[in-house]
């Protein structure tokens, strides 16, 4: 089983340590303590937390088929005569889309507009990473 220190879980839902600190207080988020009395957050009920998180912040769509939806911020906006350059932070992550100028102008996407990323591909890299610790 995997098991998260207060920062990894933090680091990985693009929160504070703080905040996770007191989700767990409040019972929002379980936790349970290492030899050293320090918090761990399971990989599982991390999993579940953020499942839960997302199906209350945005209702999945009725009109796509796409799922994949990071909502955030434009940082910048980089038009030519037909095409268009968008790129977008949303949390940790940044975003770049390459779009028509017209496509640009309709939404009208500016630096510092709300904007959600929609992805929907047919290839997806899932890595590892080396956050956690393995229990038995």
């Amino acid at each position: 089983m995997t098991q998260f220190r207060i920062g990894e879980a933090a680091e990985l839902l693009g929160v504070s340590a703080d905040t996770v600190r007191r989700w767990i207080d409040a019972g929002r988020l379980g936790a349970v303590r290492d030899e050293a009395g320090h918090r761990l957050v399971e990989g599982e009920a991390l999993a579940a937390f953020v499942r839960e998180q997302h199906e209350a912040a945005e209702p999945a769509s009725e009109t796509s088929s796409a799922r994949n939806r990071l909502r955030g911020i434009v940082t910048a906006v980089a038009k030519d005569g037909v095409m268009a350059q968008v790129d977008l932070q949303a949390g940790p992550f940044r975003i770049v889309s390459l779009m028509s100028r017209e496509a640009v102008d309709e939404l009208d996407l500016r630096v510092g507009s709300v904007a959600v990323a929609v992805i929907k591909s047919t290839t997806v890299v899932v890595e590892t990473a080396s956050l956690g610790r393995r229990t038995a």
